[in-house]
């Protein structure tokens, strides 16, 4: 794979600054049933990172003492973590909100029949990828079959509840097929909800659509393809000062399956260390840390997030 890190080190993003610690995002290993062409963890069926016990003990101790209400939980596939359900109960005995990185087609994976009910009983708010609504072009990009068991997962999901109210909240996420960036937000959730109620019976609540982030994976094919300068300048060219109040590093840390923190998702696969303490710092060494105004680090990957209308681990920022 070739590491785009190099290409993006020369920046011109603008400078930014944290504001109050509102989210805590946990990647609790890039162990996958899937490995999708977008993917900018590189998750797939044959990694070995897990979140160990003892970092999640940590976690519990930082979250505690930073009164954090969100935890948004990714991977690789997070429902795989073997400490997956505990943490899950701990978070739910402290009345935070919890949002799950779902990839759907997980829960129909033999041994994980427990996985919706769960959810559902714990009010996990579940954010799932379902890159289109043609089968075509999700088994294009995340393999055969992957279409037919997000049906029947979100379909599952529905039974329980899903989808219907706020209570049991259900968002689809889209990315675009290549180097391209994502339809108007708004129009695009029409689409999609008009399509898979008529055809499928399938209800949910809102999508987020995200730009593909020209790193690892995705970013590694764009350069073996030689469209890497091309996309980086559709980026540049789309930049949008005003998505800079909205991006979620100013109010989220993204924490690895070690316990590393990071100033977001993106800059933890490219190793990118937090200002913090200047150096690599793990969680247990912020506990008495105050995030507020605290610089972020920033290379041109950053225009990902402010192309257009925006892109962010809650869709499109204006």
């Amino acid at each position: 794979m070739k590491d785009t890190l190099v290409y993006l080190e020369r920046t011109d993003f603008p400078s930014i600054r944290r504001r109050k610690l509102e989210t805590l995002q946990l990647n609790l290993g890039y162990l996958c049933n899937q490995q999708c062409l977008h993917c900018h963890v590189d998750a797939s069926p044959r990694r070995t990172e897990i979140m160990q016990h003892d970092t999640i003990q940590s976690v519990l101790k930082f979250i505690d003492t930073h009164a954090i209400r969100t935890v948004d939980l990714t991977g690789g596939a997070p429902e795989m973590n073997p400490h997956f359900r505990e943490l899950v109960k701990q978070l739910r005995q402290r009345d935070v909100h919890i949002m799950d990185r779902c990839n759907l087609t997980i829960v129909c994976e033999p041994g994980y029949e427990w996985l919706a009910d769960f959810l559902a009983e714990n009010h996990v708010e579940v954010i799932a990828s379902m890159p289109c609504y043609l089968q075509e072009n999700v088994d294009a990009q995340r393999g055969k079959g992957v279409f037919d068991d997000s049906i029947k997962a979100l379909q599952k999901l529905n039974a329980l509840g899903y989808g219907d109210d706020d209570s049991l909240k259900l968002s689809l996420v889209y990315n675009p097929q290549g180097p391209s960036l994502p339809p108007a937000q708004q129009a695009l959730e029409q689409d999609y909800k008009n399509f898979l109620l008529e055809k499928f019976g399938i209800r949910f609540n809102s999508l987020f659509t995200l730009a593909n982030m020209p790193i690892k994976r995705f970013g590694s094919t764009l350069l073996s393809k030689g469209l890497f300068n091309d996309y980086m300048q559709l980026l540049k060219t789309a930049y949008q000062q005003t998505n800079l109040d909205n991006v979620m590093c100013k109010t989220l840390i993204s924490v690895d399956w070690q316990g590393f923190v990071y100033d977001c998702d993106f800059n933890q696969m490219l190793g990118l260390k937090a200002e913090f303490n200047n150096g690599k710092v793990h969680l247990c060494d912020l506990m008495s840390f105050d995030f507020n105004q605290r610089d972020i680090v920033v290379m041109d990957h950053c225009y990902g997030c402010t192309a257009g209308q925006g892109s962010s681990c809650g869709g499109s920022l204006t």
